[in-house]
Order: structure tokens, then C-alpha cells, then sequence
């Protein structure tokens, strides 16, 4: 992974009125992330992205994007970045082969027919050209709208919350993009989302924040340590089977949930081994869910 730092933000502090809405949003974005910018809903990250677009001035902190600064290459760097804010917004009687013309005249962007007719492909919608927007599906508008982010082409895009309001085959739909955005065209991504999941999977570096500040940033595999699971059981006869498991594995960090669950921090490995030692001694095993690591990790870190 290149180690070329294209975005760098230092400090950042923005208040609306008595607000701070960002009280101290660090972090950095080397070329060729996919760089999850996750944390709950009110954390500041729209109010942070909004900063790195330029669209509302910071009260405090710096900004550089490709090493340079807004305040004298504002037209240079805005010509190297492509952004969905909320959600991409189109003229709903033309088609998607117009949208894309108007938009691209809009940026100053020289694109043939040809050029927009590859962007259409790329997106999976190469059959939808000639169709008027109004009749497509949420998940339509949001992989023309990368389309749309496409036309000047961007080193950078900025994708704020891009799943919202998806069915499960738009996320997918969506999710696949963004790793040909990165695979196939070599494309930076920023993902801003509060979707744990979808972070997990996609991306290789994040940062949490939470409450207007950074809580911590690095690479998602070292900050997950991919090894280790949160793994919860329902068994009959919980007290015999966390005594059970205590014996056998000293190590294991073990958690009463209910009269009938518990969870137990171990390797994936181990989960069939735990099974059998139940089974083996009588003790009934309902259920098995092995929990997401990155939503274990988050949840811990913005309760600490």
C-alpha cells in the first residue's frame, strides 16, 4: 500500500452557534485507501467531511488535501475530488445518459457520449442509459451518482453514508463498487458510515470518532486483530458450562449475558473445541453467534 498521504486533517474544530459540532478530528489518508471514517450518528464525521470539501470553513485546525491548502489551491484540489454528500440528487424526467451530460458541463469536464456510455457500464447501469431517473430505485440513484463522481476524473472520492436506505442487494451492489473503485481504476475512497459491517469489509484503514473527536485511527486488520472473536453461547445449564470452560481455558474473558447466555473472547478455532467439551459433558448448546469484531471494538472504544 502506497504511503503517500493525500489527506491530512489536524485538529479540526467547527462549531454552529454554541455547538461543536468537531472539537479535535485528527487523521490521514495515504493513497490507495479505502478509509473507513466511521462512528454513530451526531459524531461530526458529515460536519468533517463538509470541511474537506470546502463547503464550510473550519473554526480551527488545518485541512491539506495532495498536500496542498484551500486557502490557495481551492480550484485545483476541488478538481481532483469526487463527493456523494447524503444522497445524489438528479433532474427526475431526463434519462441517466442526460444527467450525466448536464453534470459533466457543470464541472467544465470534456466527456464523449462514449466516456459517459463506460461510465454507465462501470456502474451497471450501461441498459439504463435512456431511461428517465424517476424510475429508478434508490440503489440506482446512488451507483449513478458514483457514476456522476466520475466524470472529472478524481484521484479522491468522498462517499457519505452510502448505503443508507439500501436493501441488502443494494449494499452489495454498492459495496462491489467501491472495491472496483479501488481495484480496477486505482481511485482513494473516504467512507464515511456508521454501517460497522460494511467498514469491516471493505475497508483497510478507519478512524473512529465519536462526539466531535478522534478516538483512534490506524489499520482495520491490527486495530481488529483478526485472530480473536467475541463468540456468545446459549446453553441449558450456564453455571456448569462457564465453570466448564474456565477449567479448560483459564485465559478466556468470560461474560454472563442472561440466565441462559454468556460471551467468551477466543479463536476461531477454538469454537468447535468449546462445542464438543459442552456436548461431551451433558451441557445443551442452543445457539452459537460469533459477533462482529469491529462492532465489539467500536462499541468498546466509545464507551471508554
Amino acid at each position: 500500500m502506497n504511503n503517500e498521504v493525500i489527506v491530512s486533517v489536524e485538529g479540526l474544530s467547527k462549531k454552529f452557534g454554541t455547538f461543536e459540532a468537531v472539537k479535535d478530528v485528527s487523521f490521514t489518508v495515504n493513497r490507495g485507501d479505502v478509509f473507513g471514517f466511521l462512528g454513530p450518528n451526531g459524531a461530526g464525521k458529515s460536519t468533517t467531511i463538509r470541511c474537506l470539501l470546502s463547503l464550510i470553513a473550519p473554526d480551527q485546525g488545518k485541512v491539506s488535501l495532495f498536500g496542498k491548502s484551500f486557502q490557495t489551491n481551492r480550484r485545483e484540489i476541488l478538481a481532483n475530488v469526487g463527493s456523494i454528500i447524503e444522497k445524489p440528487d438528479f433532474y427526475r424526467y431526463l434519462s441517466a445518459e442526460k444527467n450525466l451530460e448536464i453534470f459533466a458541463r457543470i464541472s467544465g469536464a470534456e466527456v464523449s457520449k462514449k466516456e459517459i456510455q463506460e461510465m454507465l457500464d462501470f456502474v451497471g447501469l450501461g441498459d439504463r442509459g435512456k431511461h428517465k431517473v424517476k424510475g429508478f430505485s434508490h440503489g440506482m440513484k446512488q451507483r449513478l451518482g458514483i457514476a456522476q463522481t466520475l466524470l472529472h476524473k478524481p484521484d479522491l472520492i468522498i462517499l457519505d453514508e452510502p448505503t443508507t436506505g439500501l436493501d441488502p442487494q443494494g449494499i452489495v451492489e454498492v459495496r462491489n463498487l467501491i472495491l472496483r473503485l479501488k481495484n480496477e481504476q486505482n481511485k482513494t475512497i473516504i467512507l464515511s458510515s456508521h454501517q460497522l459491517a460494511e467498514i469491516e469489509l471493505i475497508s483497510n484503514r478507519m478512524v473512529i470518532i465519536n462526539q466531535g473527536r478522534t478516538l483512534v485511527e490506524g489499520r482495520v486488520d491490527e486495530l481488529l486483530n483478526a485472530q480473536e472473536l467475541v463468540v456468545r453461547f446459549e446453553v441449558d445449564r450456564l453455571a456448569e458450562a462457564t465453570s466448564l470452560l474456565s477449567s479448560a481455558h483459564a485465559t478466556s474473558e468470560i461474560s454472563i449475558i442472561s440466565e441462559k447466555e454468556f460471551d467468551v473472547t477466543m479463536e476461531q478455532h477454538q469454537i468447535p473445541i468449546v462445542n464438543k467439551l459442552f456436548v461431551e459433558n451433558g451441557i445443551n448448546v442452543t445457539a452459537i453467534e460469533p459477533k462482529r469484531k469491529l462492532e465489539d471494538y467500536f462499541l468498546k472504544t466509545i464507551q471508554s
